[in-house]
This record gives structure tokens, sequence and C-alpha cells, in this order.
């Protein structure tokens, strides 16, 4: 089963910045290209680093702030408003870049994005050149899959390919992604992978099955006495 990658779906026309950009620039850049990031690269071409819209906005949002209470907002006080006072994009990035490689599944990506947060992330390509950007958006777009498309994937790759399941026995039903099965496998030890494979197929928001089996695997054979 083909699994979409990053390259696929990201804007290829990225617009970076260099570490010296000065902060009136990387405004233009952003409102000029209409975009809510730029990736920072370093003078070998290697990202280094991301400004977002919001990197920008510390500026606006801690000229009137009161005073932290705790520890912790201490510390993000403290970095927000460093952010605040940079006049570049060296003052303004955050580094190290968490980057996504061109080659990543679309899922690996949206973890990555999950995990630490992030709207985007620069994309690079084996020598950590900027290779385009991804953005949440660009990773729900396996979801704008049309049902036939989904249905035919499920009939073709999982019940033929993986499972060797003839077709005729298994109805496909597929409306606004959700995916219902109905019909009878050989095996009962097939339903459960069948429900997985057809639920990992990209755009299935969710599986419904009505199954039912042939042969139960899942019990033992008795022993033969001598």
């Amino acid at each position: 089963m083909r699994r979409r990658k990053v390259e696929d779906v990201m804007t290829r026309q990225v617009v970076t910045v260099a570490e010296e950009t000065p902060f009136i620039e990387i405004v233009d850049a952003m409102t000029e290209h209409h975009i809510h990031a730029v990736p920072v690269v370093g003078q070998d071409g290697q990202v280094i680093g991301i400004v977002t819209d919001a990197d920008l906005l510390r500026k606006q949002e801690y000229k009137d702030t009161a005073a932290p209470r705790t520890l912790l907002e201490l510390l993000r006080h403290r970095r927000a408003q460093a952010k605040a006072g940079a006049v570049d994009a060296r003052g303004l990035m955050s580094s190290p870049a968490v980057t996504v490689p061109a080659d990543a599944t679309i899922a690996e990506a949206a973890r990555l994005l999950a995990r630490h947060g992030f709207k985007q992330a620069p994309v690079v390509d084996t020598d950590g050149h900027p290779a385009g950007i991804v953005t949440r958006a660009d990773l729900l777009r396996v979801f704008l899959r049309s049902d036939d498309d989904i249905r035919d994937e499920i009939i073709r790759e999982v019940l033929v390919d993986r499972l060797w399941q003839d077709p005729s026995t298994v109805a496909v039903h597929v409306q606004d992604g959700v995916v219902q099965l109905t019909g009878r496998v050989e095996r009962r030890s097939m339903i459960p992978v069948l429900i997985r494979l057809a639920a990992a197929t990209e755009g299935v928001v969710n599986v419904h099955e009505l199954l039912y089996y042939k042969h139960d695997d899942t019990i033992p054979e008795s022993y033969r006495r001598v």
C-alpha cells in the first residue's frame, strides 16, 4: 500500500531568510507571500531555525504585560521577552529547527508537528537544505480523497493483494471517509487484520464491520488421542 509522502503535499516554493535578515524584512516577506513562517538558513544553506508570525507578534504582546507570578511563568516570560526585543532572524527564530524529511510519510509528519505543538515545519532534503514547508492543512489533504478512490484501494490493495480474499465475498461501502465492511471472509483471524488495513488506508475516518467467517482458526484443534 503506497503511503503519500510529505513531498506530495508540501509547498515547494519556500521563502527563506538568513540569520541577519532584519525584523521588518521578515514581516514584508510574510506579508507579500501570504505565509505564516519562514525557515532560517545558515551560510552552508542548511536549515537552522524557523521564524513564525507568532514570534513576530511578541513585540506587540510584551509591550505591556503583568509581572510573572510563578517560576514557569518567569522562564516563559524571559524567552518571550528575548524574542520581543529581537531585531533580526537570529534573535527571533526557534532553534535548533525541527525539520521533516521530504520522504517522511504523512502520518510521521503529523506526529512530529503534534509532539512539538507546531503548525508548520521546514521540509529538508538529505543534505539538510530546504526543500519546502509543510503545514497542518497540507497534512489534512489526505482526508479529501473521494470515497470511490478509498473504496477502490481497499478492494484492490487490501482484499486482493494483501489478503488474497475474493472481493465478491466482502462488500466495501464508503461514505464521507467512513468505511462499512460486510460479508464473509475465509478465516476468523482475517477480520481484525482486514479492519486494521482498511483503517490504515489514507483518507479513512473510521471503519465499521459486519463480517462473519467460514472457518474459525482462533480455536486450537484438540490433540488426537493415541
